[in-house]
C-alpha cells in the first residue's frame, strides 16, 4: 500500500538549482553594469587628459608668444590679449593712409624673427587683420572707396612688411573687417583711434585656408 503512494508522487524540482541560476543571472547583471560603469569613466577620464593637454599646449603656446614679443611689449608698442597681437592704426600709418610710417615699419622689422621662430615647427599661419573706425573715408581721399578697402589694404601692407622681413610667404595672409568689429566706442576720437588697428594672430593652417575674408599677398606684387 505504501509502496503504491510512494510510487504516485511526482518528484519536485531542487529548489537550490533554481536560487543557483538566480543567483547567476544577478551576477551576470551586476558585471555588465560594472563594466559599463567602468568603460564610462575610462571615456571620462579620457576626455579629462585630453582637455587637460589642450589647455596646457594652450597655455604654453601663449607663453611661448609672449616670451618672443617680451621686447615690444615692455615698451608698450603691442598688446597681446587672448594670442591676439595689437598694434595702433597710429604707429603704423597716417590718418586714412596705408602707406607704412617709419616707427612702424621698424616694428614690424622687430617682430618678423620672433613670429617666425613661433611658428616653426607648428601647423598656424599668421592672420593680419585690418581694422577701421565708423567714420567714412575722406571724400577726397579717390584711392579707397570706403573703411572696408581701407583695412583690407592696410593689412596687405602689414602682410607684405612681414614678407620682406623675412616671414614665409606660405606662413601668412591678410584679413579685412572694416569698421565691424570695434574694440572701444567710436563716440569719440580717443575710442575711434583704438579702432583704427591691425593684428596678428596665429590660426590653424587648415581653418585659415577656408576663410573667406583671406587675401594672400605676392611678396613682389
Amino acid at each position: 500500500m505504501n509502496d503504491e503512494i510512494d510510487g504516485g508522487v511526482e518528484p519536485t524540482a531542487p529548489v537550490w538549482a533554481a536560487f543557483g541560476d538566480l543567483m547567476a543571472a544577478l551576477l551576470g547583471a551586476f558585471v555588465l553594469i560594472l563594466v559599463g560603469v567602468i568603460g564610462m569613466q575610462m571615456e571620462a577620464s579620457s576626455r579629462l587628459a585630453h582637455e587637460v593637454k589642450a589647455r596646457q599646449l594652450e597655455a604654453k603656446r601663449r607663453q611661448t608668444l609672449e616670451q618672443a614679443l617680451a621686447g615690444p611689449l615692455a615698451a608698450g608698442r603691442v598688446t597681446l590679449v587672448n594670442g591676439r597681437i595689437g598694434i595702433s592704426g597710429s604707429v603704423l600709418f597716417a590718418l586714412n593712409s596705408d602707406q607704412l610710417q617709419p616707427e612702424g615699419r621698424d616694428l614690424l622689422k622687430s617682430l618678423a624673427g620672433p613670429l617666425t621662430a613661433y611658428l616653426h615647427d607648428r601647423d598656424e599661419i599668421l592672420m593680419v587683420s585690418g581694422f577701421a573706425d565708423d567714420q567714412q573715408v575722406h571724400a577726397g581721399n579717390r584711392r579707397f572707396a570706403d573703411n572696408w578697402e581701407l583695412s583690407a589694404e592696410r593689412a596687405l601692407t602689414v602682410t607684405r612688411a612681414f614678407i620682406d622681413a623675412g616671414v614665409p610667404a606660405a606662413s601668412v595672409f591678410a584679413a579685412a573687417f572694416g569698421s565691424e568689429q570695434p574694440v572701444s566706442s567710436n563716440a569719440d576720437e580717443a575710442g575711434r583711434a583704438k579702432n583704427r588697428r591691425v593684428e596678428i594672430a596665429p590660426v590653424p593652417r587648415s581653418s585659415s585656408m577656408s576663410s573667406a575674408a583671406a587675401k594672400a599677398p605676392n611678396a613682389h606684387e
